[in-house]
């Protein structure tokens, strides 16, 4: 019931992240106008604005001027989702849990931003990794787990450290936004454990590496073009937040 619930909530929350994802980028607010089509700026009824199932029964098309609508807002919806009752399932019922699930809200929309704008605009990141803490600390006192946090937060500072030292000797290897997410990735990776860090860090390099030679290989980035890292970032910490204390004692064994 746990996952059920966190999976439907997921598939609404991601049509905010939808709203979200676009409008903080280019400036607009969240809250007004109110969604409209990008072409005819015909607003959207309630009826046409229900998570993925609209999009389908409208054939990924404006009802009033029919034009397409972008693929991305239903998979940003089931994503959403399906990452919601992943979380669930992996955290399970506790007090920690609804920082996860803010966790997986905020590091999705920044995934979006990232491979659409190239940035990770703080706008998003810094109240979404204060409230994101917040929460954190909050759910381990009361789940009793509050020495963690030392833990947590001393693993954010090291990923946030390691990241901006290569940023530093790489001279752009990474964008700033990139080490400051690495905070916010390690924090909740640490809290699970130290070995789960470990997967987190190396998985979104492994991560990123392989999606680099992949866009290249396709030629659709060359050697001096900017890749998005933050994805890869974001993966990793997921993987590692799902079974990366299976993953490091596979590795060590």
């Amino acid at each position: 019931m746990t996952v059920a619930v966190a999976a439907f909530a997921g598939v609404l929350i991601g049509s905010f992240l939808n709203v979200v994802a676009y409008r903080v980028p280019a400036g607009i607010s969240i809250v007004r106008p109110p969604s409209a089509c990008p072409n005819c700026r015909a607003e959207i009824r309630a009826v046409d604005n229900i998570p993925v199932l609209s999009w389908v029964l409208l054939r990924g098309r404006c009802r009033a001027c029919g034009q397409p609508i972008s693929v991305r807002y239903p998979l940003v919806e089931a994503a959403s989702g399906a990452l919601f009752g992943i979380t669930a399932a992996v955290i399970g019922l506790s007090w920690v849990l609804p920082a996860y699930l803010w966790f997986a809200a905020v590091t999705l929309v920044l995934a979006v931003v990232d491979l659409d704008e190239k940035r990770l605009p703080n706008l998003i990141l810094y109240p979404g990794t204060a409230v994101a803490v917040v929460l954190l600390s909050t759910g381990a006192l009361l789940e009793g787990t509050s020495g963690r946090l030392g833990q947590a937060l001393a693993g954010g500072a090291a990923y946030f450290g390691g990241l901006l030292v290569i940023a530093l000797v790489a001279r752009g290897g990474f964008g700033m936004g990139d080490v400051k997410l690495a905070f916010l990735l390690g924090v909740f990776a640490a809290y699970r454990s130290w070995g789960s860090l470990a997967v987190a860090v190396f998985a979104a390099f492994v991560l990123g590496g392989l999606s680099a030679i992949v866009l290249m290989a396709t030629r659709r980035a060359g050697r001096r073009d900017t890749i998005p890292f933050g994805p890869a970032l974001v993966v990793g910490a997921w993987v590692a937040i799902a079974a990366g204390e299976a993953i490091a004692s596979w590795y060590l064994g």
